[in-house]
């Protein structure tokens, strides 16, 4: 069975996460610099069979676009272009980042530790979210 890959798309980095083959559990795979996402995903489609791809959408509490839905969306844009046959959801990532930095916390890290890791962490909560409420 294909895998399901998520993006915490950023300014700077760019967090994936990836489910396993059977779809149950999502993993951080890795962070990686947002200007090398697409040939990063060319890779990784390359070498694993992906069915969909998910892409968080950043709202404010009102749900509002926040500040950074431009450049998602506009990364969004880029990412049809370079892969018209991957089917792209959008979730709503409100709180992810919150809960990334605290999953850490309570892991005995601080975000000074690993920024990176944080989005990672964010992609990862958001494909679980996605992975339970797809159910």
């Amino acid at each position: 069975m294909p895998r399901i890959l998520a993006i915490d798309y950023g300014i700077k980095r760019t967090g994936i996460a990836v489910t396993d083959e059977m779809q149950m559990i999502a993993f951080g795979l890795t962070t990686i610099p947002s200007e090398t996402a697409i040939a990063f995903l060319k890779d990784y489609f390359s070498k694993e069979k992906v069915e969909r791809v998910i892409v968080g959408e950043p709202k404010q509490m009102d749900g509002t676009p926040s500040q950074s839905a431009e450049i998602i969306n506009a990364f969004v844009a880029k990412f049809q272009a370079a892969f018209p046959e991957m089917p792209v959801d959008r979730v709503d990532e409100r709180f992810t980042s919150k809960m990334a930095f605290q999953t850490m916390i309570d892991s005995g890290l601080t975000k000074k530790q690993n920024k990176a890791l944080v989005d990672e962490i964010a992609a990862t909560i958001m494909l679980q979210d996605y992975l339970h409420y797809k159910k």
